[in-house]
């Protein structure tokens, strides 16, 4: 068995683990929406249509904030569809996957959703095929106290008080062909710059997100960046990064040292951006709202929407993560907290259904999917200052990224109650002895070790008939000695440690 050392000091911080580092997404895209959080005549659905099990589920999940409605859907999205009475509301074509939009959810809803929730709900505007006036008009509708004509009309339609949105994306993935009025750098770097500052106008305390490349291996990354930012630098708060990993090829080496390119992505668009502001003498650090993450069997998709025509919340994506996908997602959490001190937003695709912690069947029950458990664990525990590590680890070959590290590691302090905990994967085959050095922190006690293990089935799946396949198991509490301490992590999986005082 190989082994890898970790030595822990609080005095190596990055900076504090942001709340919104935990954020999700629910685009109207297949059955998120309609049939995931929202489902009128349930079982468990309220007076509103708002499915109870998967709002507890989402609670449960520790999501802070939830970015709406799109995705590629908001570049064709009229935001006054999906208000007033449902039963005057239009029905439209949504190009962007091939449905037909009911609108009978729409912001009002997501806003009713969000609060029940207790998450921060992160908007996005349509700079697709629509503009400037119509970001003003939907920031008026839902933050202006009254007295205007939309903000006049929130009230009327139930809303007295404002919604107090903090976040807001300017447009979705601008650089991407694929996307409903689709822009080059400038173009798209204008007409943000114009909305930025426009919306500011309105409401001086809002936050706003400029997009960025739509991945890493678009032709005009960074380029895109350095042009959008030159343009923005001054009126935005984040730059946007969207990533998905693909494990259908079956190079299962590759998906687990996939943190290894999201890594070098967060890297890149930091100096991007730091170019930039060099360039424009701007003192302050842009950060990036990396607001698009997850693994994704993209590979599927045209497939899905090739074998239908124009229909309602059709079922799209809707993958069934494994174990090795959970101890995938665990080791892009990781690496968000180890880039805190840059990435002060993030938001895992989707919530519900479509490539989601959360499944569901329409007219029954709501499961945690595979993934749902690195989430849970690391947006409950990862309280506190980010901590840097170095470990020393053994190393693998992979096709996609040559030489990795076989260990990946980020730890947490929680200052206030003493508590540490340590997030490891061990992307080997085999386990892997790790030795941890905590003398920086003296008088710690071990209180508990979590794994999700992937070694011994990695296809294993949660299902309807079978929920709780994949869930993370206890093992032996490590107990420090002489602030040193060692524990076996169980090939192919992510674990959680946690340490506190002894003396607590």
């Amino acid at each position: 068995m190989r082994t890898a050392q970790l030595t822990i000091d609080p005095a190596f911080s990055i900076g504090p683990a942001d709340r919104r580092l935990f954020g999700s997404f629910v685009e109207h895209m297949g059955r998120c929406v309609y049939g995931g959080i929202y489902e009128p005549g349930h079982p468990t659905a309220d007076s509103r249509g708002l499915r109870r099990d998967v709002l507890n589920l989402t609670r449960e999940l520790g999501v802070s904030v939830v970015r709406y409605p799109g995705g590629n859907f908001v570049s064709g999205y009229r935001w006054e569809d999906g208000t007033g009475p449902v039963g005057n509301r239009p029905r439209r074509l949504d190009l962007a996957w091939k449905t037909i939009e009911t609108n009978a959810f729409g912001l009002d809803e997501f806003m009713t959703w969000a609060a029940e929730a207790d998450v921060e709900p992160m908007m996005a505007v349509n700079l697709g095929t629509r503009g400037v006036q119509e970001a003003l008009d939907l920031l008026e509708y839902a933050n202006h106290p009254g007295g205007t004509e939309l903000s006049d009309l929130r009230r009327k339609h139930g809303a007295e008080d404002p919604y107090g949105v903090r976040l807001w994306c300017l447009g979705n993935e601008m650089d991407g062909p694929w996307q409903v009025g689709h822009k080059t750098a400038d173009e798209y770097g204008r007409v943000a710059a114009e909305a930025a500052r426009a919306m500011k106008m309105i409401d001086p305390s809002i936050s706003l997100i400029a997009c960025g490349s739509s991945n890493r291996r678009m032709p005009t990354f960074a380029s895109w960046e350095a042009t959008v930012l030159e343009h923005t630098y001054e009126h935005v708060d984040y730059i946007s990064a969207h990533t998905y990993y693909d494990p259908s090829d079956g190079d299962q080496a590759s998906i687990l040292a996939s943190a290894v390119d999201m890594d070098n992505f967060i890297t890149e668009v930091v100096a991007t951006a730091d170019h930039v502001a060099a360039k424009q003498r701007h003192k302050r650090k842009l950060k990036i709202s990396f607001d698009e993450w997850n693994v994704w069997y993209e590979s599927r998709l045209q497939a899905d929407l090739d074998r239908r025509g124009w229909v309602e919340a059709p079922a799209l994506i809707e993958d069934d993560f494994t174990a090795v996908d959970a101890v995938v997602v665990g080791d892009l959490l990781i690496t968000l907290l180890r880039h805190a001190d840059r990435v002060g937003v993030a938001a895992q695709a989707q919530l519900a259904n479509v490539i989601a912690p959360i499944r569901t069947r329409n007219g029954g029950p709501a499961w945690r999917q595979s993934i749902f458990h690195p989430f849970a664990l690391t947006a409950r525990y990862a309280r506190g200052t980010v901590l840097r590590t170095d470990p020393v680890s053994p190393r693998y070959d992979t096709k996609k990224y040559g030489d990795v590290p076989v260990l990946d590691t980020v730890a947490v302090h929680n200052e206030e109650t003493g508590e540490l905990t340590v997030f490891a994967v061990n992307r080997d085959s085999t386990d892997l002895s790790l030795e941890i050095d905590l003398r920086g922190l003296p008088g710690m006690s071990g209180l508990s070790f979590q794994s999700i293990a992937a070694g011994s089935d990695p296809t294993a799946t949660n299902t309807e008939a079978d929920p709780d396949r994949v869930t993370p198991r206890d093992l032996p509490t490590p107990t420090p000695d002489g602030g040193r301490c060692a524990v076996r992590l169980p090939a192919v999986s992510w674990s959680v440690l946690r340490f506190g005082p002894a003396n607590a």
